[in-house]
């Protein structure tokens, strides 16, 4: 089955521009709680993910060399310690199942490489559990 069934818009995804200072993602990040969002450039492309931790280290960093404060460093000079793969709109349902085991949440890009949107762990559970069910 195609993913786009499952597909939770890029309207409806908090998500982070890689322009945001430390701070301004901080502030994007706080009404939802999630532990992890997309990072996307300005011109819409997914560039990565970016975790809680990822938040916390770098305001480690930050405060031990104290050279710069979270009002002025980008998200993007940030390490990241994982990257989220993402797939291609056309992907199927089955395929990522695997990747589901490792990721809350799976980018979805388009021909282009534009973010769409992401499938949650939650609805690849779901499409299993109902996928089980016709058996």
């Amino acid at each position: 089955m195609n993913i786009l069934f499952y597909l939770v818009p890029k309207n409806d995804v908090v998500f982070v521009y890689d322009d945001y200072t430390v701070a301004q993602t901080m502030e994007a990040m706080k009404p939802s709680r999630f532990m992890s969002v997309p990072i996307l450039n300005r011109k819409g492309k997914y560039v990565g993910s970016l975790t809680e931790g990822d938040l916390l280290w770098g305001l480690e960093e930050m405060r031990s060399t104290g050279r710069q404060t979270p009002e002025q460093v980008p998200v993007r000079q940030l390490k990241r310690n994982r990257h989220n793969e993402p797939v291609n709109i056309n992907c199927d349902m089955e395929d990522l199942i695997p990747t589901a085991m490792r990721q809350n949440y799976i980018p979805v890009i388009d021909d282009e490489g534009i973010f769409i949107g992401i499938v949650t762990r939650k609805s690849i559970m779901t499409y299993v559990a109902e996928q089980a069910g016709k058996k």
